[in-house]
């Protein structure tokens, strides 16, 4: 990486035959930025960027069209255009600016803090770190606010050495490495410090009927922006769908929408845990996609202990999956299920725990649907089950699974 505040930003130049050439910021993304990070052991992936924002270098641009998964060891080992081939000119070279930090022994959000210090990841001391750092080091790492600094070693020693500066931040920062320091000698043998952050989730539907359908907005570097609804479906959806604990993707669609612009051309294969794991394309125009911002409507029903369409029947309630009382749900309100979820027609209506109690609470209300509702959500309830449901056996559901294709 060259051109950057460190070895962990810059420019991304790749060694071939000898000599060093540059990388295409043509469907250059944060998946493709994340073997980068890895490759050089510089924590997490914080931005990708193309339009030479660290400058244009010179000599062959070596990789174009990059499609990495994320989980490939070096650059080398991802897809690309053929080696030096490309038409892609030096302004539009690829950068990547790599987080520098980790959270160690913890998960995704939480864990021993260490911050790389030139070659070698380094803990922090106790002593030299405070609220406004952590602001600092959750936000970097897309994990939302601080909720804990812990010392005592809450997340064991580790077998990095103790760093002997102390940060200086104001919060503000959008990473670490940008905050001043300064020399500290007595931190040695203190404590190293632990961090706790809420981990959020960094995507959201905002416009909708409920948390579950909307315009779709990536939470990145400190600030909600849309995605360009170009190339936008069902695979795409699903992702979304699976972050947000809101069942199965029912449509994909696109709309109006509003600056900035975080992703574009989202390429999910549909497995992905988080939608900012897929590939997708840097914009090149801020305004092409102000008319066809990604919009998805999630199903808030799922089937569970059977196949894809079969199972015990469960409704999102709010923030919590609820079992329904076999007794407040009819033949019309199957009708709706099965469709919703693509699977055909209702064959059978189970009672007596057919596919097991699981776990969830049983909902006390009755759905009343007239049996051509596109979603169970928009069915009329009534609470007239309420003091009778609580005890009753969960409905379970086996609709015909009819392709579509």
């Amino acid at each position: 990486m060259v051109g950057g505040h460190s070895r962990c930003a810059g420019r991304v130049e790749v060694l071939h035959r000898g000599q060093w050439g540059t990388v295409c910021g043509d469907d250059w993304d944060l998946v493709d930025a994340a073997v980068v990070c890895r490759e050089l052991d510089c924590g997490e992936p914080v931005d990708a960027l193309g339009g030479a924002y660290f400058g244009s270098g010179s000599g062959p641009v070596w990789m174009s069209f990059v499609m990495c998964t994320g989980s490939e060891s070096t650059l080398k080992n991802c897809g690309s255009g053929a080696w030096g081939k490309s038409r892609c000119d030096h302004n539009k070279d690829a950068g990547v600016i790599c987080s520098g930090v980790r959270l160690v022994g913890g998960s995704r959000c939480s864990g021993r803090l260490e911050i790389l210090d030139d070659q070698s990841w380094v803990s922090v001391c106790a002593a030299a770190f405070d609220q406004q750092d952590a602001e600092v080091v959750c936000r970097e790492l897309d994990c939302g606010a601080p909720v804990q600094v812990l010392g005592e070693n809450a997340f064991g020693k580790g077998d990095a050495q103790m760093w002997t500066q102390e940060i200086q931040c104001r919060g503000n920062e959008s990473q670490i490495h940008l905050c001043p320091t300064s020399h500290e000698n007595n931190c040695s043998h203190e404590h190293s410090i632990g961090l706790l952050c809420t981990d959020i989730i960094n995507v959201r539907l905002v416009g909708g009927h409920s948390r579950c359908a909307g315009r779709v907005e990536v939470h990145h570097r400190g600030q909600w922006g849309t995605v360009c609804g170009a190339g936008w479906d069902l695979a795409d959806a699903a992702v979304v769908c699976r972050e947000l604990d809101c069942g199965e993707p029912v449509d994909a669609q696109f709309g109006l929408g509003s600056k900035p612009f975080w992703m574009n051309n989202a390429m999910c294969t549909g497995s992905e845990s988080t939608l900012k794991k897929c590939g997708f394309m840097q914009s090149t125009d801020p305004d092409v996609c102000l008319d066809k911002t990604a919009q998805v409507i999630c199903s808030e029903v799922r089937l569970v202990g059977g196949s894809r369409c079969s199972g015990r029947l469960e409704i999102l309630d709010n923030q919590t999956w609820v079992s329904v009382c076999a007794a407040a749900f009819d033949q019309q309100d199957a009708e709706v299920v099965c469709r919703e979820l693509d699977c055909g027609a209702p064959v059978q209506v189970l009672g007596e725990d057919a596919f097991g109690k699981g776990d969830a609470q049983m909902w006390t209300q009755e759905i009343q649907c007239r049996g051509n509702e596109s979603q169970i959500h928009l069915c009329p309830t009534s609470p007239s089950h309420k003091n009778t449901s609580s005890y009753e056996n969960g409905a379970g559901l086996v609709c015909a699974g009819l392709s579509i294709f």
